[in-house]
């Protein structure tokens, strides 16, 4: 429909700049010149465009060098959104925060089909540099938003910062967490792992005074799942990291529901609940409508995918829930888990990452994904436990057994098929970013993990960091310390663990190292502390180029000359 997808272009010296729009409709454009930004016009039937409020911020997401993402949600304000068949928006994109260096405009329209969320697909853009974006509807404007492309294919991109964040979990505290992730100043792109919300109702995860989740009860259909979207997206320290900075996303369970796999959950009763097919679609539509995230042509729910950062990294996205996953076995001692037709991903997706990462030419080749990708012996750990003096070790065995065959080790033969990738290519600066369970983790991935004495002589294939959470709770305080120690004694692979504290992972690249500096808030409970980061906890590990040794406590990474982040000065050029 072309009254929906005009776009309006204002040349960038000679780049070609259009618009697709996104968010549940295909793709098209045409282009012509327009007037400046500050007009407030909007294109369509103006006579018919209603009052509203920009009540959720603004974000941007799937970076590439040409484009970029543009997210916002409109709330029609003097009329109930049933009576509103549709909103014309305007898009404006500058090179400035004051929004006079005009890129372009162009013109889409929302409306109760997709929860009236605006995504454009902004395309036509030069690599390698900072942009400034807002809506309009009449002469309402939304927050100003940044966000930035990245470095052409062909471009030497020297450097690299990005944080990784997930489990946020709205009722269980203040996001402390993403508060301190906006106020860094120099960031690149935000990775999200996943659990960006959760779909318990109140009481049921999390009690936090103030923060009862909306609607009050399960979100099962796709109303609720999209209340449950907006009310986290009223969140000011959530919305923050939103308009600084792009964000790459994938979900976990929690965004539809606890434990998910292909055909059912945990957290899903078919008799009282109804189909699961049903709320699988509706979760995965709202998800599609309110983050910023780029739809895969004609494949709906597609959530896998690669982003290319100059030659320096390329970033493979996967989809271990949703997409491919079998039932999780129920106990580490079930032979099933070795089964070689089990799959925590389709066989499409398993042979689109082995190719990626066999044919990569990037200095790294990074995997984000959702639940832990490393080897936890958990018979070897009960027993360091016992050692160690841990009184209620069924209390320990419990923690690790919820945490465990959801992970890799419930998919023994697809882990193998990557590691023999890795081995058999002899690729190396491989480093797996992995979310989901609530802690701290730096691991040597090794081809046989249990075979220590060989592991103390044979090189690492790659190294993984584990993402600790926004606010959703770790082990408990009582036996989180010897839990971190008898973990460590039975699996020395895992190099770095924590296993209580919330955080974030801020990761700074270059061609000689990847490194990882774990960062801990002080509290998620106290509004005296939000953002407030506990310097006596920070931990810093990495691996070298060509070597996937873990190493430990070196200086922390010096920030960028050049300040960055939406409220520093504006950066006019291109950035590397």
């Amino acid at each position: 429909m072309d009254k929906q997808r005009r776009a309006v272009v204002k040349g960038l010296a000679a780049t070609s700049f259009t618009a697709l729009t996104a968010c549940g409709g295909s793709s098209s454009s045409s282009s012509r010149p327009t007037s400046g930004a500050d007009s407030g016009a909007v294109g369509g039937d103006t006579a018919r465009v209603p009052a509203v409020a920009f009540n959720h911020g603004v974000a941007s997401g799937d970076p590439l060098a040409d484009r970029v993402i543009l997210w916002t949600r409109v709330t029609p304000t003097d009329t109930l959104p049933r009576d509103v068949d549709h909103v014309p928006v305007q898009v404006t994109i500058a090179r400035d925060r004051e929004m006079r260096d005009l890129v372009g405009q162009t013109n889409t329209v929302t409306g109760p089909d997709r929860d009236f969320c605006v995504k454009v697909d902004m395309a036509g853009l030069q690599p390698d540099t900072w942009y400034y974006y807002q809506f309009s509807v009449g002469g309402e404007k939304s927050p100003v938003g940044r966000t930035r492309t990245f470095p052409g294919s062909s471009g030497a991109a020297e450097r690299a910062r990005f944080a990784v964040v997930s489990c946020s979990n709205y009722a269980y505290g203040l996001f402390s967490v993403y508060k301190a992730v906006s106020e860094q100043s120099d960031l690149d792109f935000i990775l999200h792992l996943g659990d960006y919300i959760y779909e318990y109702g109140p009481g049921e995860y999390g009690d936090f005074p103030g923060r009862d989740p909306l609607p009050a009860h399960e979100i099962i259909e796709l109303s609720d799942y999209r209340q449950r979207h907006a009310q986290y997206k009223t969140d000011a320290n959530l919305q923050s990291v939103h308009q600084q900075f792009p964000m790459i996303c994938i979900w976990d369970d929690h965004e539809s529901a606890n434990d998910s796999y292909r055909d059912g959950a945990e957290n899903h009763d078919e008799a009282t609940e109804g189909g699961w097919s049903e709320r699988r679609e509706a979760a995965i539509q709202a998800y599609f409508e309110w983050l910023p995230i780029r739809e895969s042509g004609t494949e709906t729910g597609r959530v896998w995918r690669k982003f290319e950062f100059g030659g320096l990294i390329d970033l493979l996205m996967l989809d271990t829930r949703l997409e491919g996953r079998d039932l999780q076995v129920s106990s580490p001692a079930d032979p099933g888990r070795f089964d070689d037709q089990r799959r925590i991903m389709s066989e499409e997706q398993m042979s689109w990452l082995t190719e990626g990462l066999a044919t990569s030419t990037a200095s790294w080749r990074m995997i984000g994904q959702q639940v832990m990708f490393a080897e936890l012996n958990i018979v070897r750990t009960l027993d360091a436990a016992r050692t160690l003096g841990i009184d209620d070790v069924s209390a320990f065995n419990g923690q690790l057994l919820s945490l465990n065959m959801d992970q890799w080790d419930g998919y023994v033969a697809d882990r193998k098929r990557i590691l023999d990738t890795l081995e058999g290519g002899k690729i190396d600066n491989t480093v797996i970013f992995t979310g989901d369970i609530h802690t701290s983790w730096a691991n040597e991935i090794y081809a046989d993990p249990g075979n220590l004495l060989e592991n103390s002589l044979a090189p690492p294939l790659a190294a993984e960091f584990v993402a600790p959470s926004v606010t959703s709770p770790g082990f408990p305080e009582e036996i989180a310390g010897l839990a971190e120690v008898a973990v460590q004694l039975a699996n020395p692979h895992m190099k770095y663990v924590e296993l209580k504290t919330p955080g974030f992972i801020l990761v700074d690249v270059t061609t000689e190292r990847t490194q990882a500096e774990f960062l801990y808030v002080r509290s998620i409970s106290s509004a005296d502390d939000l953002g407030t980061l506990d310097p006596d906890m920070t931990k810093v590990v990495g691996v070298d180029s060509g070597n996937s040794r873990i190493y430990q406590d070196r200086p922390r990474s010096e920030p960028r000359a050049v300040r960055t982040a939406m409220f520093h000065p504006p950066v006019r050029q291109a950035v590397s």
